[in-house]
């Protein structure tokens, strides 16, 4: 094939092979005696394979996957697969986590609450499982506001504060990085509180569970690229494979 016609056969220009070719996405090409480069059906595979986690990992992690892929020798390379699949399925449990912690602070919102069921940050960090340091963390990134004594500099949460060191801490638990989630409670303070959060939450499980599919859907190609590996290492970094 030339370098238009395995293009075409995966939905991608001539320079787009070209590059992927030259970060080493699929193999080096073979070079006819005019130079052109000739591709083969194990350069087909590896395209189509690099399409098919480009769609469940994103590019850029896609690109930097296959090299190891080519290069790795077979049982290393199916235990990368394995990887991919228990990073997805252990981050689909943090956000089921998540949305079940933002739940119970939506239910825990509507009670009625007392000065006497203010929280200090041991309290609070130990009824979140997470560490008074990440409470003053969150509050120096301005994601939450506690109630500061005059007297000791001690703090207290209240209602608002915890509400919204819930939604915080199920954003975490679910991946998101601290100036989305800044974002997110800017968007919220003088709002439903949860609202944007659930959908958020939803969101990124429905993000997670296409790039499941995506992952399964390119594993023809990918079960075909770790069959031609030995093949493809056989010849030593060297431009030859045969169909």
């Amino acid at each position: 094939m030339t370098t238009a016609e395995l293009g075409r056969l995966v939905g991608y220009s001539t320079q787009q092979v070209r590059d992927l070719e030259r970060l080493g996405i699929i193999p080096c090409a073979e070079r006819a005696s005019n130079g052109y480069r000739r591709y083969r059906h194990p350069h087909l595979v590896a395209l189509r394979a690099y399409r098919g986690l480009a769609a469940a990992l994103g590019p850029v992690p896609a690109r930097r996957l296959m090299p190891a892929l080519i290069d790795a020798a077979v049982d290393d390379a199916a235990e990368r697969l394995d990887r991919l699949h228990v990073e997805i399925a252990d981050e689909r449990s943090r956000v089921k986590e998540a949305l079940r912690a933002l739940a119970a602070a939506v239910e825990e919102s509507v009670d009625v609450f007392g000065d006497a069921d203010a929280m200090s940050i041991g309290e609070l960090a130990q009824a979140l499982g997470v560490r008074a340091s990440a409470l003053r963390h969150w509050e120096r990134e301005g994601l939450l506001h506690p109630l500061r004594s005059p007297a000791s500099s001690s703090r207290t949460y209240g209602a608002r504060a915890i509400t919204e060191a819930r939604i915080v801490a199920a954003l975490r638990a679910g991946g998101y990085g601290i100036p989305s989630i800044v974002r997110v409670l800017d968007q919220l303070r003088g709002q439903a509180l949860t609202g944007d959060a659930q959908r958020i939450l939803s969101d990124r499980l429905a993000d997670l569970t296409r790039r499941s599919i995506a992952l399964l859907a390119a594993a023809g190609d990918l079960h075909e690229l770790l069959e031609l590996s030995p093949r493809m290492s056989e010849t030593g970094g060297e431009t030859r494979l045969d169909a």
